[in-house]
């Protein structure tokens, strides 16, 4: 019996380390020579950024239609913040939810993903963290100390 020889798979050449550097050294090129139109995003990063939107409007992710986890809100409100997209168009496609019970573990659990993550505080909102639990939590620095006018 001869045994059956496999061709070797073909590489994807699109992920592959030497394409991702020429794409990225090509952007930069782009940029320095085209200011004004270093602004708009290619269309890759602009199909992902409305990708982005879709799944948080529509609270699940796109190919298997499971809802997102917390976590996946996070990564991708600090992702369309990193795109450029500002809190407001990002709030308008994804309502803010309720806010939870404020207890020492969320807390705790709250400052232990920031450390790990670094999530922006922006971000936080749309889970429904108030500033005093972020606070709580070490994401934001203590409230400023109101100053009495000296007059």
């Amino acid at each position: 019996m001869a045994r059956k020889v496999e061709a070797p798979v073909p590489i994807n050449k699109r992920g592959s380390p030497e394409a991702i550097a020429k794409r990225r050294s090509a952007r930069a090129f782009n940029e320095l020579l085209d200011p004004a139109g270093s602004s708009r995003l290619d269309g890759r990063t602009e199909q992902r950024r409305r990708r982005l939107l879709a799944e948080l409007e529509s609270g699940k992710t796109r190919g298997s239609g499971r809802p997102l986890k917390p976590v996946d809100v996070l990564s991708h409100v600090t992702e369309l913040l990193e795109l450029g997209e500002s809190v407001a168009s990002i709030r308008k496609v994804c309502r803010p939810r309720t806010a939870p019970v404020a207890d020492a573990r969320l807390v705790e659990t709250v400052g232990r993903l920031h450390r790990a993550y670094g999530f922006p505080k922006e971000a936080y909102g749309f889970l429904g963290f108030t500033e005093d639990v972020l606070r709580r939590a070490g994401v934001v620095g203590p409230a400023p100390k109101r100053r009495r006018n000296e007059s």
